[in-house]
Formats: structure tokens, C-alpha cells, sequence
């Protein structure tokens, strides 16, 4: 079996438009499920975030009237899985080549932090070069706008993919005050962005890069790309 690398941000905060801080943190579905279904396949696991820095949960994700009746059970999952792996992996330190895949597992981190930290661009477009499998669940796609060559251009527009909709965004009541909204911006730097019914399952594939909608897109992602790894 394979190891797979999930890459979490280390933000903790969400600075907005008018000044304030946004508490910010991991969303525990997106990232419980995809290492739930990964494990289960038999795959080892490795966790990762810019400096090793271990992100705090994000409350909302542990609030059944916002994340569902399963959201103890994600939390108690994702807890365990990072509490068991020990201190994070850093991202400079990681070599790709040990991967079969990448995952970004999403909550608002991306958009603070790993749309442009530099050393997941080096991994990103080493993964893609290698044609490895890239994960992106919600608001993980942002962390793909790393991506970027000496000249800035962006080395994954035009792919079709799936992201936090704005529609979303405006419905979960972040979107007034945010300082970029995520899926008009995938699209306005190249990509095919594609989206589904507001919180339901949506998945996009578009060769070796898998990307869900939001924290119900989280497990079919895992599924795809456990079922193209087995290939």
C-alpha cells in the first residue's frame, strides 16, 4: 500500500476586510474522512503543515447544528489520527517522492495561508509533474494557487475542479468581509470550476487532480482517488 501526505494550514485566524480576526481552524469531516477511508484501504498516512504547526480544531466543525449529527465522531477521529501521528511533518522538509498522494484537506486555512506558501508549490508541482494524485476538499483548492513557476503564471489553470462555492460562502455567512471569495477567484486565474447543490456531495476528477465541493464532497473524494491508486 502507499503513504499518503495530508497538508494542513497552520492559520489560526482569518483576518477580514474590516480588520477582525475570523477564529479559523481544521474542519473535522474534511479531514477525518478522506484519512477514515485512506487507513481503512490500508494506506499509511502522514500529516504535514507549513513549520509543523499543529492547527487547532475548528469549533463550528465540532457544532452538530452546523456540521451534522456525525460531527463528534469526526472529531474524535480526526483528534486521534493527529494525536497518534505525533508532531507534524514540515513542509520544506517533505520529499514527494515518498507520496502516492497529496491532500488538502480545506477549512478557511487555505485562504490565509497555503495559497502561497511556496514550499507546498514545490510539492504541488513536483505531484503533478509525477502525475501523483492531488486531493482537495472545499476550501483546499485555495492551497492549489501555490502552484505557481519563476514567472508567476499558474501551472493548474485550466483544470476542471470543484471548491466552496460563493454561493456557499454567502449561505455559511463568511462571505461579506472576506478578503477573496474562493471559487470566483479559481476562476478568474484559469480554472474550470464547477460546482453542485449548496452542501451537498460534489465531486470533480480531471486526471490525477480530485476535488470536493465541501465537507459532504470530503469521503467520495477519498473514494475516487483510492479507487484510481488501486489502478
Amino acid at each position: 500500500m502507499s503513504k499518503i501526505l495530508i497538508v494542513m494550514s497552520a492559520a489560526s485566524v482569518w483576518e477580514r476586510t474590516d480588520g477582525s480576526a475570523y477564529p479559523t481552524g481544521y474542519w473535522a469531516e474534511k479531514l477525518a474522512a478522506p484519512y477514515e477511508q485512506f487507513v481503512k484501504a490500508g494506506h499509511t498516512v502522514d500529516f504535514a503543515s507549513p513549520g509543523g504547526v499543529l492547527q487547532p480544531l475548528d469549533e463550528h466543525s465540532a457544532d452538530t447544528s452546523i456540521a451534522g449529527p456525525d460531527a463528534p465522531r469526526w472529531v474524535e477521529i480526526a483528534q486521534k489520527a493527529l494525536q497518534d501521528f505525533g508532531p507534524l511533518l514540515k513542509l520544506d522538509e517533505i520529499d514527494i517522492n515518498d507520496y502516492a498522494a497529496v491532500i488538502l484537506p480545506g477549512g478557511h486555512g487555505p485562504v490565509v495561508d497555503l495559497y502561497k506558501d511556496a514550499d507546498l508549490g514545490r510539492l504541488l508541482i513536483e505531484a503533478n509533474a509525477a502525475d501523483n494524485a492531488i486531493g482537495d476538499v472545499c476550501h483546499g483548492p485555495a492551497a492549489l494557487l501555490s502552484a505557481v513557476d519563476a514567472e508567476g503564471n499558474w501551472l493548474l489553470a485550466g483544470r476542471a475542479m470543484a471548491a466552496f462555492t460563493d454561493e456557499e460562502e454567502q449561505m455559511f455567512g463568511t462571505a461579506e468581509g472576506a478578503p477573496w471569495l474562493l471559487a470566483s477567484t479559481l476562476r478568474e486565474k484559469g480554472a474550470k470550476h464547477s460546482g453542485g447543490a449548496p452542501y451537498e456531495a460534489y465531486t470533480v476528477q480531471d486526471g490525477n487532480l480530485f476535488t470536493g465541493q465541501n465537507p459532504a464532497s470530503s469521503a467520495p473524494m477519498a473514494d475516487a482517488m483510492i479507487a484510481a491508486l488501486a489502478e
